[in-house]
Order: structure tokens, then sequence, then C-alpha cells
């Protein structure tokens, strides 16, 4: 579960995010997974001593509300995009013998994303649950970094919520990943995957 929290609800962004059930679907992912006995890792992005949202000062480097670890269940910090390169999270799966890897989190493209990437090039199978993501509009490079959230949805350059989902999945199905969906990987559906 990487990166499902408060830093971004603090955004004006948060309220253009891809998939207002986010909280839910990683519920109902944690809840089959604990139901199966799987381990749950939790990620947080930190950015200590920057003074924005992800420094950890501000008390916004925790789960969002509604998510908790359970007894076991490592959180870890990480300060990279991908959630191996900072952390122990390889050696956490080594120990517990772990080889097939599910990500999900904030944001579909960046962080969850640059995981599954990572996760493949190291050796594990990955899964993708795209319907347990979110992500936001990303302005144009050439969009000043002081653009309000009006300017970057304004700007026809603009990559929306739809484009990025859609093309994280061309780029992870059947090189890095399978993408699935919560039902699929809860069982509740029949449905078969794709990748």
């Amino acid at each position: 579960m990487i990166d499902v929290q408060e830093s971004f609800r603090q955004r004006p962004i948060w309220a253009y995010g891809s998939n207002p059930d986010l909280v839910g679907q990683v519920q109902r992912l944690v809840s089959a997974a604990r139901e199966r006995g799987d381990l749950v890792v939790w990620v947080l992005h930190s950015e200590p001593g920057t003074g924005g949202l992800f420094d950890p000062a501000r008390g916004f480097v925790r789960l969002i509300d509604g998510l908790a670890p359970g007894e076991g269940e490592p959180t870890l910090v990480k300060t990279a995009h991908n959630a191996f390169t900072t952390t122990n999270l390889q050696q956490v799966l080594t120990l517990a013998g772990i080889a097939d890897v599910t990500v999900c989190g904030i944001r579909t493209e960046q962080c969850v994303e640059t995981t599954a990437r990572v996760g493949a090039d190291l050796g594990y199978r990955m899964t993708f649950v795209t319907d347990a993501t979110l992500t936001f509009p990303i302005p144009h490079r050439d969009l000043p970094e002081t653009a309000t959230v009006a300017e970057i949805l304004a700007d026809p350059r603009t990559l929306g919520n739809e484009e990025i989902v859609t093309r994280t999945e061309y780029a992870l199905a059947g090189r890095f990943a399978t993408i699935r969906t919560v039902d699929e990987v809860t069982g509740a559906t029949l449905a078969g995957t794709r990748g």
C-alpha cells in the first residue's frame, strides 16, 4: 500500500483525483490479504527538512484517516519514488519468502508504477491493481510551478487522469506487471487477468 497518506489530501488538486473511492478499494484489498494470511506492507513518502506537505514535521506523513496497519504489518518510510530504494522492503519480502507482490496507492504513474517497475527488475512477480490507485491531472512541463489548479485544468496540454491511467497500464502490462482489478484480486469476480 504505497503513499496512501494525508500529505496528498492537503493539496488543492486532491478534489480532482482519479479515484474518489481509493480508501474503500484499499480497504477491500487489505481485508482480503489479511483473510488469506498475506503480509500487508504500508509505505509512506517523506521529504524531511523541506517544509512541504511531505515533511514529517508538518504531521501529514501518516496514513489517510480510515486506514491503519494491523498487528505485525510494517510501515516503511521512503524518500525515493519507488518503495525499494530507500527502505528495507526487499529484506522484508525476502525474510517472509514473498515472490509475488501486489501494489496499489498514490500516484498511479509515479510511486506505484515506479515500484512495480523496480520490483519486476528485482525479480518479483508484480500485480498492479489500477482501480486501487489514484492520480491527478499532470500539468504540461512549460506551465509555471505557480499555476493554480484552475490553470492546470484549463490548459489543453494537461494530461488527464484517464490518459495517465491508460498509459500506465499500457507501459506495465506484459513487461513489468499483471494488471488486475480489486474484484479480481479479492476474488469478488471470476474475471481473468489482463497483462
